[in-house]
């Protein structure tokens, strides 16, 4: 087929073109079909005949209408230059006038002059036109398709800079990360500077980049992304394989996230799994790489990844499940925690011990693949058992001072600056009274629970098998306790399965171990024979006596009903050195020496003596121990003796060392209601005082921490130093927010005092508390015993010059105790437990102006310790308190005391001197002495300090603000 392109030709260029051939140029030969060609008798331009071609020439081959030969060139035409194709004809004439068959004749090789009146051969009609295909080039094709991808290039630019502005405008600022500091543990220290606890919603260890061993960085980085020290954030070739894994797999088999795209997410966003957020992480790791270095950002990571069980960071995580730091970690435990990130609870070896190796050994296999691990290596750790040493984070030294702690900063500063800004705490606790303490409880409590029989075991797995972690029921050879999964030690109490009863003994099993107990390791039961207290499958509960080898010795104990609280306050500072709210802090969470209020029983009569010496009564001084009534709303009230017994005319000093009843209620009456709850809220007691005369025999609640810390004012010479938990609270980096300096409230002077001092300390020798007389002979103490009428509650306050101990026990549920079980009996022993560890490695110190009492000659020496003479002759003789005798027949000049002052409203800050516990002097605003009645302060106490520790060094007093102590 011949293409037929018709040229677009001016009116000249017609008239031109029809112009004789002979002035233009000469048509082509033409060759008709099946014939042989004619012989040439056009005649050139310059009339000389063209020869025909030679004999050697071949004549040419026949030629079909279809096949039209066609020889590329170029032919002038009126000045329009055409260019031959083979797949294109142009005219070389005219066109106007001419027939289909002569526009479609074909161009010879040669050129002849036509003469002007030859015919014009016919040529058959021109065959189908081929298929489009046919006429499509490589050249074209090649300029469409690069025009194409082009095109597409172009879109796909300008869709990703639309995604980059629109999901960008949104996106955090990376300049965020130079001040980022990750949430960090607030954790508290006791006063010599001993980890006792921590708080944090997220538990975290801070470390740098050096610390973190080479054995986790190529565990981490061959795991999670072994291209890390080569991309820019984004690892391409991994991004490939990925999505070809997940298209073969038609699932989403393998992540492509890099390191950094984790840090961000982690930073930056939430899980939520979307196109946009993914997006946006993509674009945030990028800018991390440009801002930060390599270093950097891993070291980042390490601090800021989850690792299960509230666990951030790989320090955090080294502590938790293995109780190591990061330097001592073994190519097994590394490789565990590197295998955490991608799924922290699924793969926990806590939760999923099999699932945890697993991964454990990916993570190995990684790093022999990425060559940073030998074979033998690899083999080595594959074959390691999993191996825990789980450390709780709540696994606290003092559970309830700590938790007390936490409530105080709470209040103070807020939940989340105590949870997630890193806080230092430096607490008063003293680390081994809070062990005596602890221990002196649970052992007095299970001696108090014993003394009322044997409740009977625990459990019986024979009668209900528990159900094994396999769906197996227990039996005696397959039954474990939680109790065993760690090495038994002396003096521990833990579970025991009973697994066979024999006429003299039983065999406990306990573990892997096996104790025989006979009779006398239950003796207390009150049972002769094994089978009077033990069945086969039963749990009770045991004390570890001995361990020599496999052979244990036990004794069987059990669990008591009964609560307590044991107090101890630090006499010169008002710190609090030891806190017990309970048997079992997993068990119960109250703690009852601070939120407990129970009455306070014979305890409370300190306070009526206190305000009966304030107006004149004196120790020797006399009272009738006789019945009497007092009318009542509800009738007449009658109050009576605990031994039911009446004792008639007595002295105050025996009155109160004996804890005798009527004498207390009528020193009440005399010296009034209202003048002694006033003086209670000197000392400190914030609970609400029945206004009756009930009052004198306890019948008020009190708490344990504020009347402890009333009894302290004793010893400190009427003084009264609020308790305070906390001495100071600095930032993650030391700088100091906030010091706690002691609150001194001025109560009694020091001779009345140091006057009801003596008067306590007779309580030991002759009266409630004979108990302890051989302790009190050996440390010098004071204290007083506390039982409500029905014996539901039991208290023992006392104290030394340096430290005060107050007791508690009682049910929460308010039962009776039992019959006889007052506080000389439940309290008294916890009390001098503790009293008797914590001094035997203290020098003895002695009261100075607070003898025991034996005649009133010693009372005027007492009073004149502090130069309360002076006193004495400005006031004058004091009459006896109303219903008291002078204990003395003989005429002797009256004694008199210094009057109350205004307690309970002026309160001062301590100087450090006598927060050291040096005797310091109050003065007047004049800064002279402090002169008159009532407004001299004694010399305080000056007690050895309590395992003191060396002062922080002093703050930046822009920091410093403002506070109220606990």
């Amino acid at each position: 087929m011949v293409e037929i392109i018709r040229l677009g030709l001016s009116d000249d260029d017609e008239k031109r073109s029809s112009q004789p051939a002979s002035e233009s140029v000469s048509p082509p030969e033409q060759t008709k079909p099946h014939e042989p060609p004619d012989p040439p008798t056009q005649a050139s331009s310059a009339g000389a005949p063209i020869q025909p071609d030679s004999a050697e020439s071949p004549p040419s081959a026949p030629v079909s209408p279809g096949d039209i030969l066609l020889q590329p060139e170029t032919v002038e035409l009126q000045g329009t230059e055409l260019a031959l194709s083979e797949t294109s004809l142009e005219p070389s004439g005219p066109l106007e006038g001419r027939t289909d068959h002569e526009t479609a004749a074909p161009a010879p090789s040669a050129t002849l002059p036509a003469p002007p009146d030859s015919p014009v051969p016919e040529l058959p009609a021109s065959p189908p036109p081929p298929p489009p295909w046919r006429s499509f080039s490589l050249r074209s094709f090649l300029g469409q398709f690069l025009f194409v991808i082009l095109l597409l290039l172009a879109a796909g630019g300008g869709a990703l800079a639309g995604l980059v502005f629109v999901h960008s405008s949104d996106l955090p600022q990376i300049q965020q990360l130079m001040d980022y500091r990750p949430d960090v543990m607030t954790e508290l220290y006791a006063d010599d500077g001993t980890p006792i606890g921590s708080f944090a919603l997220e538990h975290r260890v801070i470390v740098n980049y050096n610390q973190i061993p080479k054995v986790l960085k190529d565990a981490v980085l061959s795991i999670e992304d072994r291209h890390f020290e080569d991309h820019w954030g984004v690892d391409v070739i991994r991004v490939v394989r990925a999505a070809l894994t997940d298209v073969m797999e038609w699932r989403r088999a393998q992540g492509a996230s890099t390191l950094t795209m984790q840090l961000s997410r982690k930073l930056f966003f939430t899980p939520e799994k979307s196109f946009r957020r993914k997006f946006q992480e993509v674009l945030i790791a990028i800018q991390i790489e440009r801002h930060f270095t390599k270093p950097q950002i891993f070291t980042l990571y390490c601090n800021q990844i989850e690792l299960g069980h509230g666990n951030f960071g790989f320090a955090a995580a080294a502590q938790f499940y293995f109780g190591k730091r990061l330097d001592q970690l073994t190519l097994p435990e590394a490789a565990l925690l590197a295998g955490l990130p991608r799924t922290p609870t699924g793969y926990s070896p806590l939760i999923y011990p099999d699932r945890a190796r697993q991964r454990r050994n990916q993570v190995l296999q990684a790093m022999l693949e990425n060559g940073k691990i030998s074979e033998a290596e690899y083999r080595e750790a594959r074959s390691a058992p999993l191996v825990l040493n789980v450390q709780r984070w709540n696994n606290n030294i003092a559970p309830y001072f700590v938790e007390d702690v936490r409530l105080y900063l709470e209040r103070k500063y807020g939940a989340e600056a105590v949870h997630e800004k890193g806080l230092r705490v430096y607490t008063t606790l003293n680390v081994h009274q809070q062990q005596i303490a602890e221990k002196a409880l649970q052992e007095g409590l299970r001696v108090y629970d014993k003394r009322h029989g044997w409740r009977g075991p625990e459990e019986n797995i024979v009668k209900d098998p528990p159900t094994l972690p396999s769906g197996l029921l227990a039996t005696l050879g397959t039954y474990t306790h939680p109790d065993w999964r760690t090495p038994l030690d002396p003096g521990q109490l833990v579970h025991g399965l009973v697994i066979d009863v024999k006429p003299d003994h039983a065999l406990v099993r306990f573990g892997e171990q096996t104790a025989r107990v006979v009779p006398g390791d239950y003796a207390w039961t009150g049972q002769k024979l094994p089978a009077g207290v033990f069945q086969t499958g039963d749990v009770d509960l045991f004390l570890v006596k001995e361990i020599k080898g496999e052979t244990l010795h036990v004794a069987l104990d059990q669990h008591p009903q009964v609560q307590g609280a044991v107090l101890a306050i630090e006499n010169s500072s008002g710190a609090i050195k030891a806190m017990v709210g309970g048997y079992d802090f997993e068990e119960s969470k109250f703690n009852r020496a601070r939120q407990a209020a129970r009455q306070a029983g014979s305890s409370f009569k300190v306070y009526v003596y206190a305000q009966a010496l304030l107006d004149g009564a004196r120790p020797f001084d006399t009272i009738v121990d006789e019945p009497l009534s007092f009318p009542s709303a509800s009738g007449p009230w009658s109050p009576h003796n605990y031994d039911g017994k009446y004792l008639g005319t007595i002295t105050l000093l025996h009155a109160l060392a004996e804890s005798r009843n009527i004498p207390a209620v009528r020193l009440l009456e005399r010296v009034g209601v209202d003048k002694v709850i006033k003086l209670c809220r000197s000392f400190g007691l914030t609970s609400r005082l029945a206004e009756n005369l009930p009052l004198a025999l306890g019948a008020s609640d009190l708490t344990l921490l504020e009347h402890t810390s009333a009894f302290s004012t004793f010893p400190d010479d009427g003084v009264h130093i609020a308790p305070r938990l906390v001495e100071r609270v600095t930032n993650y980096d030391g700088r100091l927010i906030d010091d706690f300096p002691p609150e001194v409230t001025d109560v009694v002077p020091a001779p009345i005092a140091r006057l009801e001092t003596s008067m306590l300390r007779e309580v030991f020798f002759t009266g409630t508390a004979t108990l302890a007389k051989s302790l009190a002979e050996k440390y010098p103490m004071a204290g007083k015993t506390g039982t409500t009428n029905d014996f539901s509650d039991g208290w023992f306050e006392g104290f030394t010059p340096s430290l005060t101990c107050g007791i508690w026990v009682g049910y929460d549920d308010h039962r009776t105790l039992g019959n006889k079980e007052e506080g000389a009996r439940v309290a008294l022993p916890i009390w001098m437990q503790f009293m008797e560890a914590v001094l035997k490695d203290r020098p003895v110190e002695d009261f100075p102006y607070s003898p025991r009492l034996t005649k009133p000659e010693q009372v005027e020496p007492i009073l004149a310790s502090t130069g309360t003479d002076r006193l004495l002759s400005q006031t004058g003789s004091a009459a006896p308190a109303a219903g008291a005798t002078p204990a003395t027949a003989s005429p002797a000049p009256a004694m008199a005391v210094a009057p109350a002052r205004n307690a309970g409203t002026a309160t001062k800050p301590v100087p450090p001197s006598a927060a050291a516990g040096l005797p310091q002097q109050s003065t007047t605003g004049s800064g002279s002495p402090a002169t008159g009645s009532g407004s001299k302060t004694a010399p305080a106490p000056a007690p050895r300090p309590v395992n003191a520790r060396p002062q922080p060094p002093p703050a930046t007093p822009a920091a410093e603000t403002a506070s109220r102590p606990h």
